[in-house]
């Protein structure tokens, strides 16, 4: 089913459990509309190895236990699994794999997460390949286990065909997990496109207010669930009670900030499209995308991120923009509610190597926006401003 402007259908009751799923008031004693903050490390037992329903912080926690089942809901799956970071997650994930297994990623993602995948990973043992999604079957072996796509890279923003690439892992048996972090669950659901495993840095928009680091995996999956939910206790890559309340307040807002994100950073798109000095926009809500039709087949809409290449720029005009900037901040991350810019080749991932940067178009005049909630008129404003100084 076909939503506005060809897109898919925006998820139906998303924002009521955002707000409402496994929060009952009746659960607690004292009836609070807001599930109470419980910060106890330990629980009380009614004997040896008899408790009521939570023994030992790492290992469960009340504001953890309704942050992933409501995360779960709205990702339309049933098991959620909190962890101290989106790169927990992922190491979670990679957890679940021995010695010679291998793990397909593709050749175009987060700087953190190939670090992780290529140079923790393979100490431990696991095969790595990092490839192109359209040779991903061809780098398919016996051993394979897992392949790891992005449903949108960062930071070059190429939509990814989850459904193709799902139906090629299961006709070989292999597991596919998603990091969906640039798109959120209310923008597409992975799981309902065929993945396995979906991985979201709830630090980023999920949360939306840059004071929470925390990652989430997601999976309809039992005995995936079961695995997982040993390693995140026994590793101990969990988040804190009070992280898991400020998430769970944040998503009571992630639907208005969602809609809010992808009209801001509709405009800012066609503005910088239509700028002399902009050689390239990179947005898969312009139909100027080359996986415009594509991606529309995929999500409800885009979230804040753009792309742009300011024309015949070398690192110093990149830097002069960047510094010029007053509303948009120049910081990492990409995290909500406020703009920010940032350079990829020098900061998110100033540790690829310089030749794979170029195969992969990230250049020095490859500019990075997560656009935030101000005010349309003050964005472009600033980002003109910025743009006369180059």
């Amino acid at each position: 089913m076909s939503g506005e402007n060809g897109y898919l259908a925006e998820p139906r009751g998303f924002a009521t459990a955002a707000i409402h799923a496994f929060q009952e008031p009746e659960q607690w004693g004292s009836m609070a509309v807001v599930a109470p903050m419980v910060a106890s490390t330990t629980f009380k037992q009614y004997g040896p190895g008899n408790f009521k329903e939570f023994e030992y912080g790492r290992s469960g926690n009340p504001n953890r236990d309704v942050l992933e089942k409501c995360l779960a809901t709205l990702d339309n799956a049933k098991y959620g699994l909190c962890w101290s970071s989106g790169l927990g997650a992922t190491m979670g994930i990679a957890s679940l794999f021995k010695a010679g297994d291998h793990i397909i990623c593709g050749d175009n993602l987060f700087a953190g997460t190939s670090c992780l995948f290529g140079k923790i990973c393979t100490k431990l043992g696991l095969e790595i390949s990092f490839v192109n999604e359209s040779k991903i079957e061809s780098a398919i072996k016996e051993n394979t286990k897992l392949i790891w796509i992005e449903s949108l890279t960062n930071p070059t923003l190429t939509v990814v065909d989850i459904p193709a690439i799902a139906a090629i892992a299961h006709k070989h048996n292999v597991l596919l997990a998603v990091d969906s972090t640039f798109v959120t669950c209310y923008f597409q659901r992975p799981i309902d496109l065929g993945a396995d495993l979906v991985v979201h840095s709830l630090t980023k928009f999920m949360n939306g207010h840059t004071d929470v680091i925390m990652g989430v995996t997601i999976t309809n999956n039992k005995d995936l669930y079961d695995q997982l939910k040993f390693l995140q206790n026994s590793m101990g890559i969990v988040p804190a009670p009070f992280d898991c309340y400020q998430v769970t307040r944040s998503l009571k807002t992630l639907a208005l900030r969602m809609k809010q994100h992808m009209k801001n950073s509709l405009e800012v798109a066609k503005f910088l499209e239509t700028h002399p000095k902009i050689e390239k926009v990179l947005y898969p809500g312009l139909p100027s995308h080359p996986q415009h039709e594509l991606y529309k087949k995929l999500a409800s809409g885009c979230s804040g991120m753009v792309s742009f290449y300011i024309k015949n720029a070398a690192l110093e005009q990149s830097q002069r923009f960047l510094t010029s900037l007053k509303v948009i901040t120049l910081a990492h991350s990409l995290e909500g509610y406020h703009s920010l810019a940032a350079l990829p080749s020098v900061m998110s991932h100033g540790a690829v190597p310089e030749d794979q940067r170029k195969i992969l178009n990230i250049t020095h005049n490859l500019i990075r926006l997560s656009v935030g909630l101000e005010d349309i008129e003050d964005l472009i404003d600033d980002l003109q401003q910025a743009l006369e100084k180059v």
